[in-house]
């Protein structure tokens, strides 16, 4: 899409968005505002070896990141790589002295909470090795995060009990600490509502937004669907002929079904932003703050229904002053950038994000 026909587009969409905004919201946290995930540094890395791990971002990338306008990265860390404690807090150390607060967030691969004791108990110790790690960092700066999107979609309560018992395991250690908690059911908004507040008033509450999931993920939740149809979607979608036009495209009848279902739907910024609203609506009825940890949508979408969504996405979250972590700067949810070092990040992209591009380096 050209730059211009984009930014006329984004400006749009602030307008109509930022429309009657609540002056009366809560502010997301000064240093949680701009955020972006960096998925694979301590998730699935190309490297285990200690070298590969602390090398991952050099300086230039981190302060690009930081010059780009963003304040806070979110940073996955694999319970497995728990045995390299000391790369994980060197690279806390790294983002946050270019003025970056860090989002340590857990993300195991291979657990059964909702079944194993097992499992439970490694989280507890997990985080009992972590929180003491994280005694070294600024804790104005360093925001633990529990869990990466609970399931106990049958159980929600299960989960608000074991997350409890987390929370208490990291507070012991980290007395002074914001930290994260989401709700169950993948961390989505239905699990942000479903959840009872802690009586811990440092703490914040995380949500993740991908919704609808035929567009930002392509319906991935589907094997076998015509993935190059599917990209063809667009976004807003205000009268679904023209877009079950689309379903016209694929010989695929599994595939035409899903993207009649997409268009039957009328995905547009309204039903979007309604999302992002029920979580700050719940965050102001309970005297919390809440975040939008993840959002992202598939570098294989089309360019303009891709960056119409991130734009609704980011000013509805502004709309709400709720703070907003885009996945991710290295998955192609995101920026995509595939190697260590500083790359150019994407102008459009960067232009949804309300960002203006920068030179690398400067």
């Amino acid at each position: 899409m050209p730059t211009i026909g984009y930014r006329c587009l984004a400006a749009a969409l602030a307008v109509t968005l930022l429309a009657g905004a609540d002056a009366a919201a809560a502010d997301a946290p000064a240093t949680l505002r701009r955020g972006v995930n960096i998925t694979h540094w301590f998730r699935y890395p190309p490297s285990r070896d200690p070298s590969g791990l602390r090398g991952y971002l050099d300086d230039a990338a981190i302060q690009q990141i930081k010059d780009a306008g963003f304040d806070f990265v979110r940073l996955p860390v694999q319970p497995a790589l728990l045995d390299q404690l000391d790369a994980v807090t060197e690279a806390v150390a790294r983002l946050e002295r270019h003025g970056l607060s860090v989002i340590v967030s857990l993300h195991p691969v291979d657990w059964h909470l909702e079944t194993a004791p097992s499992d439970q108990a490694r989280l507890l110790s997990a985080w009992r090795s972590l929180a003491e790690a994280l005694r070294r960092s600024d804790p104005a700066m360093t925001v633990p995060e529990v869990l990466n999107e609970p399931v106990f979609a049958a159980e929600p309560a299960a989960w608000a009990s074991l997350q409890h018992r987390a929370l208490l395991a990291i507070r012991g250690v980290l007395p002074a600490n914001t930290i994260v908690l989401t709700g169950a059911d993948w961390g989505s908004v239905r699990g942000l509502l479903a959840l009872r507040p802690e009586p811990d008033r440092n703490v914040i509450y995380s949500f993740h937004l991908y919704e609808p999931p035929e567009l930002t993920a392509l319906g991935a939740y589907r094997l076998g669907l015509d993935r190059a149809a599917m990209a063809r979607l667009p976004f807003p979608v205000s009268d679904p002929a023209p877009c079950e036009a689309t379903a016209g495209a694929t010989a695929d009848a599994p595939t035409a079904a899903v993207i009649r279902f997409y268009c039957a739907m009328r995905w547009d910024s309204n039903k979007v932003s309604a999302h992002i609203a029920e979580a700050a609506d719940w965050g102001r009825r309970n005297h919390v703050t809440v975040i939008t940890g993840e959002f992202g949508a598939s570098e294989r979408l089309n360019a303009t229904a891709r960056l119409a969504w991130l734009a609704t996405v980011r000013v509805a979250c502004e709309q709400q002053r709720i703070g907003w972590a885009l996945w991710g700067y290295d998955d192609s949810m995101g920026f995509s950038i595939s190697a260590p070092g500083a790359r150019a990040l994407d102008p459009g992209l960067l232009g949804a994000l309300g960002m203006e591009p920068r030179p690398v380096g400067k």
